[in-house]
């Protein structure tokens, strides 16, 4: 539940406060689609707004490849770098309205931010899974997000939401548990990923595997961390990110740098943006737990076991699906998002659409972009009013 404990003056009118991660453990064995199972495993999460009292008002957000629990609100008010990665979406009176809604946002199985994952302790020896983390699907997120509403005594959701490998999330919840969602919110996703797309994240893995500090995967054990591949993955993923009109807006006077003396030295904006960016993921974020994220990327598919019929596949779905695409965004192009509303409609589904226009890419779905919040919010908002009718 989200508090403060600091002065009310001090916090933001339309923020969440300072919230507290809790977490949830899970004593029972996890079977997951690959073949592994865990034995046990916890998942970090946080909440935001208040449960009412016939326990219909939560909404469910799933992360894309590199986030995590801390969606909205600060862990330190007198650090405004520690604001949620969602913070301008999740809060009273923005589109996601924690007035209305209960909001749970959690970190993935297999993830590096407090949920069990490849940095997490085995329970045999006590030593680092490291690699040896068997491999999640997003149909095994979604189970173990299931399992998380069943502890916490929600048996539906007015809503899962998520962008970019969220939204994937989002479809993959829609279709595997259609009694347990009302609405999905699939926002700057795909049905599966393009040859183009799984290419770049092979690129990404070779950059880590081939570090030095790499150690076959077992660089906890050997006190060492594969910086260098891990930051080149980010830059690389980075770029995919943006768009060529929001890189010349932001970065057009790249001009060389007077100052550099060899031809390896930061010549520019661009340069050292990405440079910076790249030495900070690798400081925050787990090298295996990228490899398993980016491989789960690359494998979803929904229509697969529907004989790579998405019609079929989306014939499973009763909940009311939004889908939004962004003008620029070429790693998730609009085409992509109307691959999913044409079989939607095929299926007979409720989905609506909307593209949005934007030079910012695909990091779109993390901004506040005006026609996009007030879409989703009256998109919320009669959520909220179908729930109180």
């Amino acid at each position: 539940m989200a508090s403060s404990c600091l002065e009310s003056s001090a916090v933001p009118t339309n923020s969440v406060g300072v919230v507290t991660p809790q977490s949830i453990q899970f004593d029972k064995s996890i079977k997951l689609a690959g073949g592994g199972e865990l034995a046990s495993f916890k998942l970090m999460y946080e909440t935001y707004g208040e449960l009412n009292a016939d326990r219909s008002n939560a909404v469910l957000i799933c992360h894309a490849l590199s986030g995590h629990h801390h969606a909205a609100g600060y862990h330190d008010l007198a650090d405004r770098r520690t604001i949620g990665w969602w913070d301008n979406c999740i809060g009273p009176g923005k589109p996601i309205d924690t007035n209305l809604f209960y909001v749970i946002a959690l970190n993935n199985l297999g993830g590096c931010h407090g949920s069990t994952g490849p940095t997490s302790n085995r329970p045999d020896d006590g030593e680092p899974f490291g690699s040896d983390f068997p491999q999640v699907t997003v149909s095994d997120w979604v189970k173990s997000q299931a399992l998380l509403a069943d502890a916490l005594d929600i048996r539906r959701f007015a809503a899962v939401i998520g962008g970019s490998l969220g939204g994937m999330q989002a479809l993959q919840w829609a279709i595997d548990y259609p009694g347990r969602v009302r609405n999905a919110l699939l926002i700057a996703c795909a049905p599966n990923l393009s040859a183009q797309n799984i290419a770049f994240n092979e690129i990404a893995r070779q950059a880590i595997l081939t570090d030095r500090n790499f150690h076959q995967g077992k660089y906890l054990d050997a006190s060492s961390n594969p910086a260098d591949g891990l930051g080149t993955a980010r830059m690389l993923g980075h770029v995919t990110y943006l768009s060529a009109e929001g890189m010349n807006e932001k970065f057009g006077g790249d001009f060389e740098n007077p100052n550099a003396e060899a031809a390896h030295d930061v010549v520019g904006e661009v340069t050292s943006y990405l440079q910076y960016n790249g030495q900070k993921f690798a400081n925050m974020f787990d090298a295996n737990t990228y490899l398993l994220m980016t491989h789960a990327l690359d494998s979803f598919d929904p229509a697969r076991v529907y004989d790579g019929n998405l019609v079929a596949a989306l014939r499973q779905i009763t909940a009311r699906l939004l889908v939004v695409s962004f003008s620029t965004d070429w790693r998730f192009a609009p085409e992509r998002s109307r691959e999913i509303v044409d079989a939607a409609i095929a299926a007979d589904c409720d989905v609506s659409y909307v593209d949005i226009e934007s030079i910012s890419g695909h990091d779109s779905f993390l901004l506040e972009i005006p026609r996009y919040h007030r879409i989703l919010k009256a998109y919320m908002k009669e959520i909220s009013d179908k729930l109180n009718s």
